[in-house]
Order: C-alpha cells, then sequence, then structure tokens
C-alpha cells in the first residue's frame, strides 16, 4: 500500500478541525488495518458509537483517543508531543554568553617616557 504523508499546518487550524482530521486519520489506519468500527472498538474497549464520534470529528474524551491509538498500535504518535527538550535553561545561555568578549580591548599605550629636554 502506497502511503502519502501529508504535513498539517496544525497551528493554522480551528480546534474542531484538527478534532476533525484526528478522527480521519484513526478512520483511515482502521481501515488500512481492515477493521470494521465494531471489531476495533471492541479490541479498544470503547463503545462503536463513540468510535463512531470519534472518526465524524466530534469531540470525545481523551482517554478514548488514547484507548483507539492503542488498539492500532499508533501510540508512537505520541512521541513527538512527548520529548521534552532537555537544552540549557535561559540563566545558563546567559552565563555560557558571559564568557565570551563582548569588545576588544586595543593596544594599550605605553607610558613614553619624559622627554630630556
Amino acid at each position: 500500500m502506497m502511503y502519502i504523508y501529508v504535513i498539517m499546518e496544525w497551528h493554522t487550524l480551528s480546534d474542531k478541525a484538527i478534532i476533525r482530521e484526528l478522527g480521519n486519520r484513526i478512520k483511515i489506519t482502521r481501515l488500512d488495518q481492515n477493521l470494521t468500527q465494531a471489531q476495533l472498538a471492541e479490541k479498544a474497549g470503547v463503545h462503536r458509537t463513540t468510535l463512531g464520534l470519534i472518526e465524524r470529528g466530534q469531540s470525545t474524551s481523551v482517554i478514548s483517543y488514547i484507548q483507539i491509538l492503542r488498539a492500532l498500535d499508533g501510540l508512537d504518535v505520541l512521541n513527538d508531543f512527548l520529548i521534552i527538550n532537555k537544552g540549557p535553561s535561559p540563566m545558563q545561555v546567559l552565563e555560557e554568553q558571559a564568557k565570551y568578549r563582548k569588545r576588544a580591548s586595543g593596544k594599550k599605550k605605553q607610558q613614553e617616557d619624559e622627554s630630556e629636554w
């Protein structure tokens, strides 16, 4: 089967549009796995009407989404969301920046000896 990956501009979508898209992707995955709504609902431990609501883009509980993703072996989609960036803290960045020179000091002038005159 050939898959077409579409990168969504999620931040441009309304909340309802995101829920619809999530439901649509669940439906596509269910059909790819050749499961009926009843089969997936039973495997996930949710009612078939709950699955139908999700696939039609209706709002339901997060736990239902998780149960369905688990039944579809799709929990790995949460990896991007759950990765915590352990980068440096803002204070560490400032401290690191303080180590670098900001200006050139230039050559120091040596005091000239007073003339003998």
